[in-house]
């Protein structure tokens, strides 16, 4: 099985990922920041909206990955790294514009992404289970 699905997902996570750690480099940069955020308001939260993707990144190309390995149909799979890379992206920019508080693209960044993740883990253990019951 060659993973090309999740492969597609886990680059266009890392492209998201650079671009986002691009924000960090050029604030630190234009305010001669090179460690911490020195109390920036602005740095500050671009390292934030960088470091919740990177939170969440690695469980949901792991249960991802799992769920391409145990079989699931390429369309779910795609549905799932569709859902996810949206959920990022609104959750990016509703954290920028929203500064911190309530956003749209917030609120809808979070639901989606924890969806892709409950979604992909109970696919996950139910793929476990029918293992179980099959006697491996």
């Amino acid at each position: 099985m060659s993973m090309m699905v999740t492969g597609l997902y886990a680059s266009l996570t890392g492209l998201l990922s650079v671009a986002l750690a691009y924000r960090v480099v050029k604030l630190r940069r234009s305010h001669k920041i090179g460690l911490g955020d020195s109390g920036n308001s602005a740095l500050s939260l671009a390292c934030r909206v960088h470091a919740n993707l990177m939170e969440n990144a690695p469980i949901v190309l792991i249960l991802m990955l799992v769920a391409e390995t145990g079989g699931l149909p390429v369309f779910y799979l795609h549905c799932f790294g569709t859902v996810w890379i949206v959920a990022r992206l609104l959750h990016a920019i509703g954290l920028t514009h929203g500064q911190g508080g309530y956003h749209f693209g917030r609120f809808w960044g979070v639901l989606l992404t924890w969806l892709v993740i409950i979604s992909l883990a109970l696919v996950d253990l139910l793929y476990f289970i029918q293992g179980l019951a099959k006697g491996w």
